[in-house]
């Protein structure tokens, strides 16, 4: 069974500083509650290992997911996928610029290798989005108090 999600946000941003934060991969690994700990792996930031906690039955110790940015077409469109013996995951973060800064539209397909990870994403892929976007406020807020 696969899990989709759509969902999107408004923000009162211009798309290239919302593109500073989604762009990044290390950023939106710290925005997933159930990535414990992550690391990128080459330099350009693109690869990125998350190390993954679902609590499911059948999954009892931390899960290595491999991700990769397999898309980027700045300051507009970013697409990652991530693959681990649990889930694949695809990830695209779409920043469109609205008359009052940016909207960001967020699709994401979890397909599942074992029971009760769909269930799992299903019932908490919008909180996982809510994190994500909380966590892009603040970053927002943070480098606007900067200036």
């Amino acid at each position: 069974m696969t899990v989709r999600v759509d969902r999107s946000f408004e923000l009162s941003a211009p798309p290239e500083r919302v593109w500073e934060f989604i762009a990044d991969p290390e950023n939106r690994a710290q925005a997933i509650s159930v990535v414990q700990e992550y690391t990128a792996n080459d330099p350009a930031g693109r690869q990125v290992t998350w190390h993954v906690e679902l609590p499911i039955p059948l999954v009892r110790k931390t899960v290595t997911v491999e991700t990769e940015d397999v898309t980027r077409d700045p300051p507009s469109y970013v697409e990652f996928v991530g693959r681990s013996k649990v889930l694949n995951v695809t990830g695209e973060h779409e920043i469109v610029e609205t008359d009052d800064g940016s909207r960001l539209e967020n699709r994401f397909t979890v397909d599942g290798k074992l029971p009760g990870v769909e269930k799992f994403f299903k019932r908490n892929l919008d909180g996982e989005l809510r994190n994500l976007q909380r966590a892009l406020e603040a970053d927002l807020r943070s480098t606007a108090s900067e200036r």
